[in-house]
């Protein structure tokens, strides 16, 4: 015969399916109040985190590539004027003139 009492096998058996089924409980719950929270945050339109960084993300270097096509810009331009100034007549008319 055995040791232990038959009754306490059968009572950790039953808390271990107890066990099993609370945690499989658990995660359908968690589940679902996922799946509704996402509902509820789509329907008012609340961006995730992770898009939120990637569109920040984008800006900032939208941000210094126009600085950058600006800072190039000015330098186009003072360059421009320096020739536009080099190669001006003496009698301040217009290029090619003969004054």
């Amino acid at each position: 015969m055995s040791d232990r009492p038959r009754i306490f096998e059968d009572m950790a058996g039953m808390a271990g399916g107890a066990l099993s089924v609370l945690t499989g409980m658990r995660a359908e719950v968690e589940a679902l109040v996922r799946a509704r929270v996402e509902d509820v945050l789509r329907r008012l339109d609340v961006v995730r985190r992770e898009e939120m960084d990637a569109a920040l993300e984008m800006a900032a270097r939208a941000r210094a590539g126009q600085e950058e096509a600006e800072s190039r810009l000015a330098a186009i331009e003072s360059r421009l004027d320096s020739l536009e100034s080099r190669d001006a007549p003496i009698g301040g008319g217009e290029p090619g003139m003969i004054t």
